[in-house]
């Protein structure tokens, strides 16, 4: 098992130091016992960076949990031993686009959730914009710069972001209805990771965010395209 140094709120951590758990040089990857690398998952990206031991030093390229483990891929033929103690860094740039892009995608998924009733069914961030699936829902021109326009008078008011462990049945309690989808998320996780933005929209997730709306900038959404009869994408962009 690897030890998720990033949770619940370590998110501006960058460097670290960890010793390699497992080496799998045939499938290219290696485990430590804790990092500070985000694993890809919930639309959100892998981490990059670097790993260093002893004057070596290698590029992570991918990083995928399986079974607890955090499977971090590494570019080229050098690999530290079991047992070796490593320096890990991630890459700052690329990790705090994610962060701004998945808070983005929370404010954007909660003004929907107010103003239409309708549910995030699916997102993927990247470092130059994003995109979030929206059923039951059909918004037309007028609706788009509404939500553009709510979800940027939101970050204007430079609210908090609280990540913290909550015992899922107080956040279910805590949660708006159609927040997320907590079916898909085993009975047998808890407490979960929450993100909280204000003093009411509560969020269970596992990935990386900023401390405040204020670092997002603004929201423009680039592109909306019917994905059924019921299903809408947007797909948004920051400045600043």
């Amino acid at each position: 098992m690897t030890d998720f140094l990033y949770l619940p709120d370590r998110n501006y951590d960058k460097k670290f130091d960890s010793e390699v758990s497992k080496v799998k040089e045939g499938d290219g990857y290696i485990v430590l016992e804790e990092t500070l690398f985000y694993p890809e998952g919930g639309g959100q990206p892998a981490d990059h960076g670097v790993i260093s031991w002893d004057g070596n030093e290698t590029e992570v390229t991918d990083v995928q949990k399986k079974h607890g483990e955090a499977h971090h891929f590494i570019e080229g033929d050098d690999f530290p031993e079991e047992g070796q103690e490593v320096r890990g860094e991630i890459d700052w740039e690329r990790r705090y686009k994610h962060m701004r892009m998945h808070t983005a995608q929370h404010v954007l998924s909660l003004v929907v959730l107010d103003e239409y009733g309708a549910t995030t069914a699916g997102n993927q961030i990247h470092e130059d914009y994003s995109r979030i699936d929206f059923k039951p829902v059909e918004f037309d021109e007028g609706d788009i710069e509404k939500i553009q326009n709510a979800a940027n008078a939101l970050i204007a008011e430079n609210l908090s972001v609280e990540k913290k462990m909550m015992d899922r049945e107080q956040l279910e309690e805590e949660m708006d209805a159609g927040r997320a989808n907590m079916d898909l998320i085993p009975d047998h996780i808890d407490p979960l990771r929450a993100v909280i933005i204000g003093e009411d929209d509560v969020c269970p997730c596992g990935g990386t965010h900023v401390d405040n709306l204020e670092e997002i900038g603004e929201i423009e959404i680039t592109e909306q395209t019917k994905k059924g009869a019921d299903t809408e994408r947007l797909e948004f962009e920051l400045e600043g």
